[in-house]
């Protein structure tokens, strides 16, 4: 099925046209309204992004590891203090 030109561009100010309805209805404003509302919502449960999530989980691990080795220190001088 092949379209006229004159068809296409029908179609294509028809497109337009609901374009520009959409923007001036009431669902443009209710769509600006929940956008906001989920935004407001979202940013109580203070998220972080995955970037700033990966480096505390990196900075966690590091710190775990270095508290292991500490921890084995400490056990190594209670047993050399006791003897």
């Amino acid at each position: 099925m092949e379209l006229s030109v004159e068809k296409i561009a029908f179609l294509d100010e028809l497109q337009d046209k609901l374009t520009l309805l959409l923007k001036n209805s009431p669902a443009a404003d209710i769509e600006r309204n929940v956008k906001t509302l989920i935004s407001q919502g979202l940013a109580k449960f203070e998220l972080v992004t995955r970037e700033e999530f990966e480096v505390q989980r990196e900075l966690q691990s590091r710190l775990r590891a270095r508290l292991e080795i500490l921890e084995a220190r400490v056990q190594e001088l209670e047993k050399k203090s006791q003897s």
